[in-house]
């Protein structure tokens, strides 16, 4: 796969998350990616340009939740945005605009790490079982979400 890629442009970091919670979990990590280039994908609601008001914004199709079309239209968009970038890592909270995202980058050798969301201490989202095997990092939230992920990093609480 040839991917065009601008030469000067810097490495960033992908942000990749639904909008509400998930982004909002995203966006407690300021302190670690402040400093850092990133492009955000997510969905262009209200709340998520608001929150995102000066960021480098894609806008993601939604809904996602048992959307096929809107399931490969993200597939190409993951498929753009990674060849037209210089990306370092995909760092993504879910939910399911994350899954061609995550599966991408892993097949062109990009770090992947997605963070486990902080209300699913008891069974794993969908979409981390789904990423899980194309992931560099896989971070929880919790002690009681290493059960699922005993692979798992925990991080603590994102918000």
């Amino acid at each position: 796969m040839d991917r065009k890629i601008e030469a000067e442009e810097p490495p960033a970091l992908l942000l990749v998350g639904s909008s509400g919670g998930h982004l909002a979990q995203l966006l407690a990590l300021r302190q670690w990616y402040e400093g850092r280039q990133r492009c955000w994908v997510t969905f262009d609601t209200p709340e998520a340009v608001s929150l995102l008001a000066g960021e480098d914004l894609v806008p993601a199709y939604h809904p996602t939740t048992r959307n096929v079309p809107n399931l490969l239209r993200n597939a190409v968009l993951a498929w753009r945005v990674l060849r037209e970038r210089r990306v370092e890592a995909v760092v993504t909270t879910g939910a399911g605009v994350a899954v061609p995202f995550v599966v991408l980058a892993r097949l062109w050798r990009i770090p992947t790490v997605y963070i486990e969301v902080y209300d699913r201490i008891d069974t794993p989202t969908l979409t981390a079982r789904l990423c899980r095997p194309f992931l560099s990092a896989m971070l929880v939230q919790w002690d009681e979400q290493r059960r699922q992920y005993p692979e798992a990093t925990v991080v603590g609480t994102l918000l």
